[in-house]
């Protein structure tokens, strides 16, 4: 079976591209995103049966687990995967916060790790940590993180984080499964070791047949198994050629401007899955279309996932299917309301053939 998900715009939203987590090359938003309206994304997810909501971390977005923490309060099933910068907080603090949104959520939270790829944005944050000293903190962290869960007195004696007698007063129930992102060798080893879920950016399915192999191989070694997602952004409609008219008018929504400043900051950033977004695209507003549906024209200006199944409801059905390997999908469109009702009703309803369930 397959899990869906969707994503909250905590930066805003409206109908055009924008930025996912920093405010620079944003798009404007006409909705801002008070808990009103992403509470009103979040049960439309709900309602289409969505699994999860993913909400990002960055310097332009709302703190996910503070807003999540209320949105939780206006759904009743969904669960929050909130994202979370390893090395910006203790993990003997995460776990608590954790316990705390697990006891108010009723057990629907799930944890996305971002290391994070923009020096820029990292020092802004206090971080000097370079590439791969971040995923070795990153691996401690996780490790310093699910023995906090355990509930019981440990001490930890590591490069980055030193614990002494750490841990919950009590186990934690329902413990977050971990979802992990990264494409950088430093990445690939600490989700084979620690991850639950391996997150990928939408490429041609080949490549990520590729990167599925290459994961299991990983994960194998070290005794574990891994479930696999996929980040990619849906423009469905009842026929190809709708569907391609709405891909051309967000296109022509991305000032040339604004397309140029994207550009330039992807450039800078020491993130491989951001290199190979950014390669799928090469800066230019010509081949687009780099396989069947998919469509390189948002990671123009979004940072992170860059690509977008286009077609109709038959064919993303077809082309999410042939993602061999994937269990899980997190599928976004703008605007996110709107777009939820729309994806839910093409794609995950049960004549779609793809049923969705929970994660």
């Amino acid at each position: 079976m397959t899990t869906f998900h969707w994503f909250l715009p905590t930066t805003g939203d409206g109908d055009q591209v924008g930025a996912a987590t920093v405010a620079a090359g944003a798009a404007t938003h006409v909705r801002t995103p008070t808990v009103a309206y992403l509470s009103e994304v979040a049960r439309a997810a709900e309602e289409a049966g969505f699994a999860s909501v993913l909400t990002p971390v960055g310097a332009g977005c709302l703190d996910p687990l503070v807003m999540c923490t209320a949105i939780a309060q206006h759904t009743t099933t969904l669960r929050m995967l909130v994202a979370f910068r390893a090395g910006f907080t203790l993990p003997t603090l995460l776990a608590q916060q954790a316990e705390a949104f697990q006891w108010i959520s009723g057990g629907r939270l799930a944890l996305n790790v971002v290391t994070g790829g923009d020096q820029q944005e990292q020092r802004a944050y206090g971080d000097f940590v370079e590439h791969d000293g971040r995923y070795a903190r990153t691996a401690e962290y996780l490790q310093v993180l699910r023995n906090t869960w355990k509930g019981e007195r440990f001490d930890f004696h590591g490069d980055y984080y030193h614990i002494e007698c750490g841990g919950l007063g009590t186990p934690l129930a329902d413990v977050p499964p971990i979802y992990f992102g990264g494409a950088s060798p430093a990445a690939e080893d600490v989700a084979a070791q620690h991850a639950d879920v391996y997150l990928m950016w939408g490429e041609p399915p080949a490549a990520i047949a590729e990167r599925v192999a290459r994961m299991r191989a990983k994960a194998a070694a070290h005794g574990r198994t891994l479930r696999f997602g996929l980040r990619v952004h849906v423009i469905v409609r009842d026929d190809a050629d709708q569907a391609w008219a709405e891909a051309d008018r967000l296109l022509r929504g991305m000032d040339p401007a604004r397309i140029a400043a994207a550009q330039a900051r992807f450039a800078r950033m020491d993130s491989v899955g951001q290199a190979r977004m950014t390669a799928l695209n090469a800066g230019t507003t010509d081949g687009l279309v780099i396989a069947p549906n998919l469509w390189a024209g948002v990671g123009l200006v979004r940072e992170g996932a860059g690509t977008a199944l286009v077609g109709s409801p038959a064919e993303i059905r077809q082309r999410l299917a042939e993602y061999e390997g994937v269990d899980e999908f997190i599928l976004s469109g703008w605007p996110h309301l709107e777009e939820a009702h729309r994806v839910g009703a093409a794609v995950l309803s049960r004549r779609s053939g793809l049923t969705p369930v929970p994660a």
